[in-house]
């Protein structure tokens, strides 16, 4: 046998994604009855369990996220083609869901997530902020930006004005072992070992501090308070630069880039609003000066 109404593997879609039938059928719109005896319909027409049952959550079982993964970009394709048929001249709609780093959000992107939107009125951008590492895929983002080649940002060590009356600036890395560094976790792991380089030459100074988070952009706030030296991306930092807020140290020092990557989710089908938005940023980082 063979599935005979499509619209069926929504309530596999929505229970996969809720954990529950009953989670499924809110989201539906029907009876949690209902969405069991459509979910025992599917089983019984592919004669195969697409879940595990009990008491506290459904699971996927292999066929069951074989089916899920299928359905899912089914469904993306169907919306895709929805939208480029009813749109006028294909124009993009619907909803783009991001995730990106928050400082960088905040020095950069924010005014290019404006241009994107005021180009294409029909869409929507959901953005989550954050500098946790994300399951793309689990966490339903069309695409995060990372650290980690729209462009390569160098980070640049840096503390304010107030810190250096305080602690003269340190003239080689070495200089760091006495300063309060601020430090913070970068896809999951703190960035404690800052390298350096001259004329080729390559060192590592393991750094230290009283202050470590799993957000950069409060190891910022910390720096322009006045708490220490905290290492972070040119791109972050060029407006406290510019207005003289935080002081760039060891400006003939070159430091590792940290190369900026969109990540998208595996195998999935990617819609045209999103390689759109992709293409749009990728330009935009692109035409930003070379020394970042």
């Amino acid at each position: 046998m063979k599935i005979e109404n499509i619209a069926d593997l929504h309530v596999l879609v929505h229970t996969a994604r809720g954990g529950t039938l009953t989670a499924a059928a809110r989201a539906l719109g029907i009876t949690p009855a209902a969405a069991s005896a459509t979910l025992k319909r599917l089983e019984a027409q592919l004669g195969a369990r697409l879940f595990e049952r009990s008491t506290r959550a459904m699971r996927l079982t292999p066929q069951g996220q074989t089916l899920l993964d299928y359905a899912s970009r089914a469904f993306e394709l169907l919306a895709e083609g929805e939208s480029l048929v009813a749109a006028d001249r294909g124009a993009l709609v619907g909803t783009v869901r991001v995730a990106a780093p928050s400082d960088l959000t905040r020095s950069a992107l924010l005014p290019w997530f404006d241009d994107f939107l005021d180009a294409h009125p029909g869409l929507q951008l959901a953005l989550s902020v954050g500098d946790r590492p994300l399951d793309v895929t689990r966490d339903e983002v069309d695409v995060a930006l990372r650290y980690g080649a729209l462009a390569d940002s160098r980070p640049v060590p840096c503390a304010s004005p107030a810190y250096l009356r305080r602690h003269p600036a340190p003239q080689v890395p070495q200089d760091l072992l006495q300063h309060n560094c601020l430090t913070f976790h970068r896809s999951g792991r703190r960035q404690r070992v800052w390298r350096f380089a001259r004329n080729g030459q390559w060192t590592e100074v393991r750094v230290d501090g009283d202050r470590i988070v799993d957000d950069a952009s409060l190891a910022r706030q910390w720096a322009l308070a006045g708490r220490g030296i905290t290492l972070k991306s040119a791109l972050d930092v060029q407006q406290d630069e510019a207005s003289g807020a935080l002081v760039r140290l060891l400006p003939d020092w070159d430091t590792e880039p940290y190369p900026l990557h969109a990540l998208l989710p595996n195998g999935r089908f990617v819609p045209a609003r999103v390689r759109s938005l992709i293409d749009f940023l990728a330009a935009k980082f692109a035409a930003l000066p070379s020394h970042h």
